[in-house]
């Protein structure tokens, strides 16, 4: 395998995932903030919501490792699989078990306004609709190549 050399090629690797989760995260905080006229601190930190930090962190992952030991290579490939399994769960698997927590939370609430048990809500946006993890991915993708494009 040949491994192509480039000044700085890691760090900007690096700086590249990094970036690509924070912008991401900073999205949805300015998103947050406009709708809700508030800032949260929590924001940075939440799963959920447009676009997706688990798709753009993984997608500029498999890009930066595409571009420094090539697309026919098995490192992408291991990476491109844990790529395509962590998109399809933030869609799929999380998006499923939120819209299970938003039916619990109703269920508590009828139980609650009984009597019968105390009310605890449990957090209902987990996972992302498939436009979510495509805009993620696309973020992930133009920050890796902006910042390691060779």
């Amino acid at each position: 395998m040949t491994v192509q050399t480039y000044p700085f090629a890691e760090e900007r690797a690096f700086v590249a995932v990094l970036l690509s989760w924070f912008i991401s995260q900073l999205i949805k905080v300015i998103r947050g903030f406009r709708h809700e006229q508030r800032f949260n601190f929590r924001w940075l930190f939440d799963t959920g919501g447009m676009p997706s930090s688990h798709s753009a962190t993984v997608a500029s992952l498999a890009t930066v490792v595409g571009l420094y030991y090539g697309f026919n290579t098995l490192p992408f490939l291991i990476v491109l699989i844990f790529t395509l399994i962590t998109m399809f769960d933030a869609a799929g698997v999380r998006r499923n078990v939120g819209r299970q927590a938003r039916i619990l939370n109703k269920m508590m609430s009828e139980f609650s306004e009984k009597g019968q048990v105390p009310e605890q809500r449990l957090k209902e946006l987990l996972g992302h609709t498939p436009v979510e993890v495509f805009a993620g991915a696309f973020l992930g993708v133009a920050i890796a190549v902006l910042s390691c494009g060779f």
